[in-house]
């Protein structure tokens, strides 16, 4: 096991170390067994939010009892290194009421992890310790319709992440080492997807989804450097799926809205932002597409399979077997793995021409809203209560 840690890529933060769906040195097998080896499950308590993967360490964020703790687990076994002391957290009402625990992924970085609540608070803990370092409670109660979803992100010492709702919100950068507020920017109240940091022409930027809308911020003083409506389409829908950033290009979906593209460049100190193109055929609802080889892989709100040339927005295939529009895709490599939250875990091999699988088993029959951590040899799936360390020959 400590070969394999050393081998393998690390998953700190919601869907990876750059945030895009992407991890190497996936010890893809010449043939996929029927089923996962497993080797061990714990239960670590209710949520949906993603755990982070940090050399020999798993950190997990759930609801325990009536508490929300973050959890410090070895990986080797599964045993309990440290949990914090626990946060009382607000009942879950209205449509969310089936979904008790966080859904907001936790982040690490510089021996700092930082979770989010259902219920808007903020916290940053000791990595090494669990010991609580800071606890912004000023947005704790304003959430949006479906409460706190936003997974933040760290990037050079700073925290950045958007609270609120669900009329309003706030842009905001903590401070990681004491949760000082660097700025923030009042505006749209957040959605569910998680914000992406990009570099255009050589400023390095934090991009948010809002409810209608994608805005840029400098890192450094929360200066808005450009904006894009995103509307939602018609009915009960919101922004969910977090924008994926490939160099000055921004791709952005949601349900009833498409699958688009847009290219942001600089002029003097100015931005443009122009769409070049929109796919309709397919929107997703909590999916974040994953970018790979020119090409966007996604499940759709038709619980399909999808996969989009990303020069030109045309479809290049989508599978007639039906998932779940609920799912996650991460990019391991020599192969694509998606899972749904009906615990369908299906492999792809990427192919622009046609669909190409190379596995589909069934896992736990509970839900499954966490994406995989994919790392070796080693896949780590969160269901609705419990940890399971899955491994692959």
């Amino acid at each position: 096991m400590i070969t394999l840690v050393s081998h393998s890529q690390d998953w700190p933060q919601w869907r990876g170390t750059n945030r895009d769906g992407k991890v190497t040195g996936f010890e893809n097998p010449s043939v996929w067994p029927q089923q996962l080896t497993q080797k061990w499950k714990v239960k670590v308590g209710l949520g949906d939010a993603t755990p982070a993967l940090v050399k020999d360490r798993i950190y997990v964020y759930s609801k325990v009892g009536e508490n929300e703790v973050l959890q410090c687990l070895d990986v080797a076994n599964g045993k309990q290194l440290w949990q914090s002391a626990g946060y009382p957290t607000p009942a879950v009402t209205g449509p969310a009421a089936s979904h008790p625990g966080p859904r907001s992924s936790v982040a690490v970085a510089e021996g700092k992890a930082v979770a989010v609540g259902v219920g808007g608070d903020i916290a940053c803990f000791d990595a090494a310790t669990g010991k609580l370092l800071w606890r912004n409670e000023e947005y704790k109660g304003q959430v949006p319709q479906f409460f706190t979803g936003m997974s933040p992100v760290i990037s050079s010492g700073v925290c950045y992440a958007h609270l609120g709702g669900p009329k309003t919100g706030t842009f905001i950068a903590f401070d990681l080492a004491t949760g000082s507020v660097k700025w923030k920017v009042e505006g749209e109240a957040p959605p569910y997807g998680s914000p992406v940091i990009m570099t255009v022409d050589g400023t390095k930027q934090v991009v948010f989804q809002g409810q209608t809308k994608l805005v840029s911020f400098n890192l450094a003083d929360g200066k808005q450097l450009w904006e894009l409506e995103t509307p939602v389409g018609t009915g009960r829908v919101n922004n969910a799926a977090s924008p994926v950033a490939d160099g000055n290009r921004i791709y952005y979906t949601g349900l009833n809205n498409g699958v688009n593209a847009a290219e942001i460049k600089k002029t003097g100190n100015s931005y443009t932002v122009s769409k070049f193109w929109i796919n309709p055929e397919f929107t997703t609802v909590y999916n974040t597409p994953v970018l790979k080889d020119g090409f966007l892989y996604g499940i759709s709100s038709q619980s399909r399979l999808f996969c989009i040339n990303a020069a030109t927005g045309q479809t290049a295939w989508t599978d007639e077997t039906a998932l779940q529009n609920f799912g996650s895709i991460v990019d391991a490599d020599q192969v694509l793995i998606a899972l749904t939250s009906n615990s369908h875990f299906v492999v792809l091999r990427p192919d622009g021409q046609k669909f190409n699988k190379a596995a589909q088993l069934k896992l736990a029959e509970t839900g499954i809203y966490a994406h995989p951590i994919v790392s070796g040899n080693r896949i780590f799936i969160k269901d609705v209560e419990s940890l399971t360390l899955y491994t692959v020959n």
